[in-house]
């Protein structure tokens, strides 16, 4: 029997940890078709987390100080691991009971197998689907290696659908850890574990991505480390991949400009803009900063 290991990281949780505990722990076919191992790292709560893993009769390990991110628990977790495969989990995320199972046979095909997926807004209560059409009755993509890597290094929108809470690995790709140094970061983490690999996408939402307004996609320290730390990421791939890299420079300025719109930092969103390149969209953004932004930003998806 195959064992898959999940690797959870927690940090005050205790609003959503049991519904993320009883998707992973109630996964169709679990002890029958598949063994699973679960593994938490806890970064120090100061909540009822510890209380409720406690309740659940689940062990739980910490960082030999306080993190201040998840990577550094991914990476204890990671050398942690016994299974075949790999999964990595945040405290909010939530599987649906079908999605090992559903990806499992398909491990034999790729070494990597992603999955659609389902953002629920708690915030504005709205619902938004990431999942690409399958172009067979076999409901999945098959991406030669290299394909998405692509996709990852340029910061496409298009492409595989391949964020963290969907992806299962084959245990001979644990040793590709995340960066410990803003303990934020994934971007360079997907980087390595896609370069010259294949990977297969199940055309199917197989889990929850719950989100609100002060996720961490909008927190200010996140947005600020990602963008360096990405930039410092593209400097070892730009003689290899130099176009793609010059590509993506652009699109990583251009999501920082985004950021300081919304947040309604003018100056600096030109700024950002000035180096992203002169796309039609970024024109009308950066002419926007001037006049007419609060209209765009109640009728358009800026940023995210």
């Amino acid at each position: 029997m195959k064992k898959v290991s999940v690797i959870l990281t927690t940090y005050n949780a205790e609003d959503f940890l049991e519904r993320t505990l009883k998707s992973i722990l109630g996964q169709d076919e679990c002890g029958s078709v598949f063994e699973l191992e679960l593994i938490v790292v806890d970064d120090y709560s100061n909540d009822r987390t510890p209380q409720i893993l406690k309740q659940y009769g689940i062990p739980f390990h910490r960082p030999p100080q306080k993190a201040g991110g998840p990577n550094p628990g991914r990476n204890m977790g990671l050398r942690m691991a016994t299974g075949d495969y790999i999964c990595i989990v945040d405290h909010d995320d939530e599987w649906l009971p079908h999605k090992i199972i559903t990806q499992l046979p398909l491990l034999q095909k790729a070494p990597i197998v992603s999955c659609g997926y389902t953002i629920l807004d708690n915030t504005s209560g709205k619902t938004l689907q990431r999942i690409n059409p399958s172009p067979s009755s076999q409901n999945f993509i098959f991406y030669d290696a290299n394909v998405t890597f692509l996709q990852k290094l340029t910061k496409a929108h298009q492409g595989q659908q391949a964020y963290l809470a969907g992806i299962i690995y084959d245990a001979s790709l644990r040793h590709i850890e995340f960066e410990e140094h803003f303990n934020l970061s994934d971007y360079d983490w997907f980087l390595r574990l896609f370069h010259q690999r294949p990977s297969i996408e199940v055309c199917e939402s197989l889990y929850h991505r719950h989100v609100k307004g002060g996720n961490l996609s909008l927190n200010r320290r996140y947005v600020i480390q990602d963008f360096y730390y990405s930039l410092y990421t593209l400097e070892s791939y730009a003689s290899a991949y130099p176009h793609e890299v010059r590509l993506a420079r652009k699109r990583i300025h251009g999501t920082r400009a985004r950021y300081h719109y919304l947040m309604g930092e003018m100056e600096q969103a030109r700024f950002y803009f000035r180096r992203a390149g002169w796309h039609w969209k970024h024109v009308l953004y950066y002419l926007t900063t001037f006049a007419g932004s609060e209209w765009v930003k109640r009728r358009f998806n800026v940023f995210g």
